[in-house]
């Protein structure tokens, strides 16, 4: 499911199930050594968290993702996200980041750090087998929490 009217209609029907929102974090840099590997980043996060939605539909609702800068106090942005999508009644919020300075949150705020993996240049079938292999690493993090 993902952050639209007709998802978030069902959300709000079946809270019960649906209890986990995941939100992609790519990072904007602007600056000519950064703004190639800013946009494959974000390619390689989204293209995730839709790979995460399919194999979890019913389970989670993917946000849009969130954009932010080196230059945000990045606890901030965490703290004020989760408060909200827990006013919203989710149970458990994910962050997923390919930014390491993330990984310092993790324990606080459920962040899912994975290198960044440039798909641009692969087929569709190479694309699915390593979104397939990150979310092999994934389902172990969601199962803990979601047995807590």
């Amino acid at each position: 499911m993902f952050w639209n009217g007709k998802d978030l209609e069902q959300f709000m029907a079946h809270k019960e199930f649906i209890d986990t929102a995941i939100v992609p974090l790519p990072k904007l840099d602007g600056s000519m050594e950064g703004i190639k590997q800013s946009a494959s980043s974000s390619d390689f996060l989204l293209s995730l968290t839709n790979f995460i939605e399919q194999q979890f539909k019913g389970r989670v609702v993917v946000t849009p993702p969130v954009l932010y800068t080196a230059a945000m106090d990045q606890q901030l942005l965490l703290q004020n996200i989760a408060e909200q999508l827990e006013i919203a009644g989710f149970k458990h919020t994910f962050f997923v980041s390919s930014d390491h300075a993330f990984s310092s949150f993790n324990q606080q705020y459920n962040v899912i750090w994975l290198p960044s993996i440039p798909l641009e240049s692969m087929d569709q079938k190479m694309k699915q087998s390593v979104l397939g292999d990150q979310l092999r690493q994934i389902i172990p993090i969601f199962s803990q929490k979601w047995g807590s």
